[in-house]
Parts: C-alpha cells; sequence; structure tokens
C-alpha cells in the first residue's frame, strides 16, 4: 500500500513538478538499476553473515528515505540521489525478506506464506492507488513524501517487533560475492551452449529487458505529453491515473485467472502458442499507443500492453522451468535475471533519447520495435519443440 501510494504518482510529479525531460526520466530508472546492480551483493552479505533481521530494517528505513528525498525536493539531481538511497535500501531488503521468513516458518510453510501474502498485497495496492490519488489531488509529493514517512515508520515497528530465532550465518561458500556473480553468468552461458531451447530462453530474456524499462519510465508522460485528459465530472490528471491504474490491475487479476484455467501450462506447445499470441498483442497494442490520437484509444491500448505482459510473466516462468534440469535451473535463472537487467541498461537510454530527439509517440513505436524480435524466437521455440 506505502509502495503503490508512491509509485503510481511519481511519474506525474516528475513531469509536472520537477520539469523532467523524457530522456531524464529514463536517466532516473538506469541510475536505480545501476545502484542495484552495484550494491546488491555487499548488502547481501550483510544479510548473509549478520542478520536478515536488520538487512530488511536497514532497507525499508532507506527506501523511506529515498521517497522522502524526492518528494521534498522536485529536482533532477536530488530526484537521482533519491534513486541511490533507495536502491541500496531495495538491495538491503532483496532476499533478506525472504530468507528471514523461510528460516522463521520453514521452507515447507513457505508457498502458502507466499500465495497469501500476494492476495494481501493486491488488497493493499487497491488502497494504495485510492490514497495516492485522494492525496495527490492537494498536492503532487503529497504521496510520495506520505508514503515514504510511514515505510519509515513501519521500519522502527519492525525494530520493536520483528523477531529473529531461526538465523544461522551462511556458510563462506554459499555466500554472495562478486566472484560468484561473474561465476553464475558465465557458468550460465556455458551451460546453454548446445541447448538451444534454453539459449532461445536467455534470448528473450534481453529482449524483455530492453523493451521493459523506455516503457515503464514513459508511458505516462506519453499521456501528459500528447493527450488531453477528458473534464467529465471534474477528474484531474491524478485522478485520471487513478482510474487507468485501478481498472488495469482489476484486469490483469481477471486475465490471469482465465490463463489459468484455460492454458495447460505443462503442454508446452499450447503455452508457447498463447505467449505468441499474447506478445503480439502487446507489440500492436505499443504502437497502438504511440499513434493514437485520442484519449480513450491510447487507455485502450496502454491496458492491453499490460494485461497481456502481466499474465505473460507466469507463463514464460512456467515454460522457463519446465525446460531447465534442476541441477542447472538456478544457475540459469541467475544469467536470466542479469540479462534482464542488462538490456535494462541498454534499452532505457536508446528510448530515452528517441523520446528526446523524435518525440514521446516514436518511443513508443521504438519499444514495440525492440519487443518484436521475441516473436521470432517463440516461433523457433515452436519448431524446436515439435522436433524434440
Amino acid at each position: 500500500m506505502f509502495f503503490t501510494m508512491m509509485s503510481m504518482i511519481s511519474a506525474i510529479y516528475r513531469v509536472q513538478s520537477a520539469g523532467l525531460d523524457p530522456l531524464q526520466l529514463v536517466l532516473v530508472g538506469t541510475v536505480l538499476e545501476i545502484t542495484v546492480f552495484i550494491f546488491e551483493i555487499p548488502t547481501g552479505i550483510v544479510a548473509d553473515i549478520y542478520s536478515r533481521r536488520l538487512s530488511t530494517i536497514i532497507g525499508y528505513f532507506l527506501i523511506g528515505l529515498g521517497f522522502m528525498l524526492e518528494g521534498a525536493l522536485p529536482f533532477f539531481g536530488t530526484i537521482l540521489l533519491a534513486q541511490v538511497v533507495w536502491g541500496i535500501g531495495a538491495t538491503f531488503q532483496s532476499g533478506a525478506e525472504e530468507a528471514w521468513l523461510a528460516d522463521e516458518i520453514g521452507e515447507t510453510k513457505l508457498a502458502n506464506a507466499y500465495i497469501r501474502g500476494s492476495q494481501v498485497g493486491q488488497v493493499g495496492t487497491l488502497f494504495g492507488i485510492l490514497l495516492s490519488v485522494g492525496l495527490g489531488r492537494i498536492a503532487l509529493n503529497l504521496p510520495i513524501l506520505v508514503g515514504g514517512f510511514l515505510i519509515v515508520c513501519m521500519a522502527v515497528v519492525l525494530v520493536l517487533f520483528m523477531p529473529e530465532d531461526g538465523f544461522k550465518p551462511t556458510p563462506m561458500p554459499e555466500r554472495n560475492t562478486f566472484q560468484k556473480m561473474v561465476a553464475t553468468f558465465q557458468n550460465g552461458i556455458r551451460l546453454v551452449r548446445g541447448r538451444r531451447l534454453v539459449t532461445i530462453i536467455l534470448a528473450i530474456a534481453l529482449i524483455y529487458g530492453l523493451a521493459s524499462e523506455g516503457l515503464d519510465r514513459l508511458w505516462e508522460a506519453h499521456f501528459i505529453a500528447n493527450f488531453e485528459f477528458p473534464t467529465a465530472g471534474q477528474l484531474d490528471t491524478v485522478t485520471w491515473f487513478g482510474i487507468i491504474n485501478l481498472v488495469q490491475m482489476l484486469l490483469v487479476i481477471g486475465a490471469t485467472e482465465i490463463i489459468r484455467r484455460r492454458v495447460k501450462v505443462e503442454e508446452q506447445l499450447a503455452a508457447l502458442r498463447t505467449l505468441i499470441l499474447i506478445n503480439t498483442v502487446i507489440v500492436l497494442g505499443l504502437v497502438a499507443f504511440g499513434i493514437a490520437q485520442s484519449f480513450a484509444v491510447a487507455v485502450a491500448a496502454i491496458w492491453a500492453v499490460y494485461v497481456f505482459r502481466r499474465t505473460g510473466a507466469p507463463l514464460y516462468s512456467a515454460w522457463l522451468n519446465k525446460n531447465l534440469e534442476s541441477g542447472v535451473r538456478a544457475t540459469v535463472i541467475s544469467t536470466r535475471g542479469q540479462l534482464d537487467a542488462l538490456g535494462q541498461l541498454i534499452g532505457g537510454p536508446i528510448i530515452g533519447f528517441v523520446a528526446l530527439q523524435f518525440g514521446l509517440r516514436a518511443a513508443m513505436v521504438g519499444v514495440a520495435l525492440m519487443l518484436a524480435p521475441a516473436l521470432w524466437f517463440y516461433g523457433r521455440a515452436i519448431k524446436i519443440t515439435r522436433a524434440i
């Protein structure tokens, strides 16, 4: 709830209050990605050696401070500094919370805890959207300041009430290090040699990374710059974004349930055909979003893009795991994450530059072109799967 309060309005705040241009918007994300990449290992060592609880608390404290800094000072430089602060916090929190939970309740209870946590998180997201709209109508920076402050308060609550009874320091060979990260990447590349299907899986991960950063950072800016929001019922820009996000989430919940019931994930060809259909809709939706002249068409297009994107993610993950032997699964999944991050670091600035030189419409079409090769790779995967 607290995070949604901040994240839903942050792009609007950066455009309207801080006056960031498209390239600056993307660079904000790039700085965050670089920060996470650099600090993921050293902050992970804190959780491995000293305390999962301590790492989690530090993480939330820094995340809250980072957002409070951004909300207090609407300038490009301070917003970049805020990304560094909350990006470091995210690396303290990431992984430590999951490891703490496994230590405290045991691995056998993890699945049910994650499912229940996801359900509670969806409720929190809905409330976060409503709170963000309500506070944002008063002042654009208010949801960011309040959300950040509440996360800091949550860190204080965790200091007082969060237990840690099951922690045991991670043995040296199992700890994350930069050498281990490099070795993981090298092992991942080595493992896929001669495995055409796994090579395709990783290529698609890189493509997803290339396309995702520009879209995530610029879709709100495209709305603000190129469309006139309807004034029916005295609805302002913040309220319209609240409506767009709220309906978007409800559509995702419904579409995910339809996919769960209709698509047999264990049948690879059925899953791959569905993934081709999903990604085709996303590519066409991005083009429609880029060239749309009316607000209604743009909204319908972005709903299609995000609904199909969110419903395709678990299908892709299931297909990935279906094609990995247990002995190499962790390494390949880690390599996939690194390739996705690499794609974001490369693709984000490229799309930002396109937006700055040719406009946000061209940038959205550019994102579609970056994603389009995934369709060819899925087609190749179908041919390989049929031949097996």
